[in-house]
C-alpha cells in the first residue's frame, strides 16, 4: 500500500483510542503529545494509563466500544486484542483511523520516529516490516544525540539575534548557512553542545 508522508497538527483535535493495553498506552502518549483531545475507551486499562486519567490529560470511559463513541472523533486508534472488533472500528471511524497489527484496516500507519527536540524524524516501510522501521530507528537515535535537540533550540534563538544584529545581508546570510555546515554538525558530534556554542555566539560577536 503507498501513503502520502505528513505531519498533521492534532492540537485540540478530538482524539479516540480504543484498548487499554500497553499498545494503546504508546499510542495515548503519542495523541497527548501532539496536543490532541483524547478519550480512551476500555474495561480495562494500565497502571500508567489510569495515572494519566488521574492527572486530566485524557478522557477515560471504562466499558466496552459502543457504535457512536467515534462522534466527531479527528483520529482514531484501534487498539483492542480483538481483530474483529478493530475491524468494526475501522468501519465505523469518521475520518483518520489506525488499526493496531492490521495497517491494511485503516487509512494511516505510525512511523517508527526520533525526537530530538523540535527535530522529529519519521521512518516508514509502509507497513512492509515494522521490524526493520525500529532498527533503522535505533541507527539513527545513536546517530542523532540528544545534543541535537540542545543545539536546535540554541539555534533558533541565534537565528532570531543574527537577523537583529548583522545588518549586512550576505554576511548574515552566510552566518545563518553557518548554523548548519557540515563542520559544525562533525563539531556537535565529536565536541558536544557547549562546545559548538561558545564558538557560534564568539563567530555571532565579530560579525558586524
Amino acid at each position: 500500500m503507498k501513503y502520502y508522508p505528513a505531519f498533521i497538527n492534532l492540537k485540540n483535535k478530538k482524539g479516540v483510542v480504543v484498548g487499554g493495553g500497553k499498545v494503546a498506552e504508546r499510542k495515548v502518549r503519542l495523541l497527548i503529545k501532539s496536543g490532541a483531545s483524547v478519550r480512551l475507551i476500555s474495561p480495562g486499562i494500565t497502571d500508567n494509563i489510569r495515572k494519566l486519567a488521574e492527572r486530566g490529560l485524557l478522557s477515560y470511559t471504562g466499558r466496552n466500544y459502543r457504535k457512536g463513541d467515534l462522534k466527531d472523533a479527528y483520529i482514531v486508534i484501534a487498539a483492542t486484542s480483538s481483530e474483529a472488533l478493530n475491524s468494526q472500528i475501522a468501519r465505523d471511524a469518521p475520518h483518520l483511523v489506525n488499526v493496531v497489527d492490521m495497517p491494511s484496516e485503516g487509512n494511516y500507519i505510525v512511523p517508527s520516529i526520533v525526537k530530538r527536540g523540535p527535530l522529529t524524524i519519521a521512518i516508514s516501510t509502509g507497513g512492509a516490516s515494522p521490524a526493520v522501521s525500529k532498527a533503522i530507528r535505533k541507527e539513527i537515535e545513536s546517530y542523532y544525540s540528544n545534543e541535537f535537540a540542545l543545539y536546535l533550540k540554541f539555534a533558533e534563538a541565534v537565528r532570531k539575534m543574527a537577523m537583529k544584529k548583522i545588518t549586512n545581508t550576505r554576511k548574515r546570510e552566510r552566518f545563518l548557512q553557518s548554523l548548519a555546515s557540515d563542520e559544525l554538525i562533525s563539531s556537535l558530534r565529536r565536541e558536544g553542545f557547549r562546545k559548538v556554542r561558545n564558538n557560534v555566539l564568539s563567530h555571532l560577536n565579530s560579525t558586524k
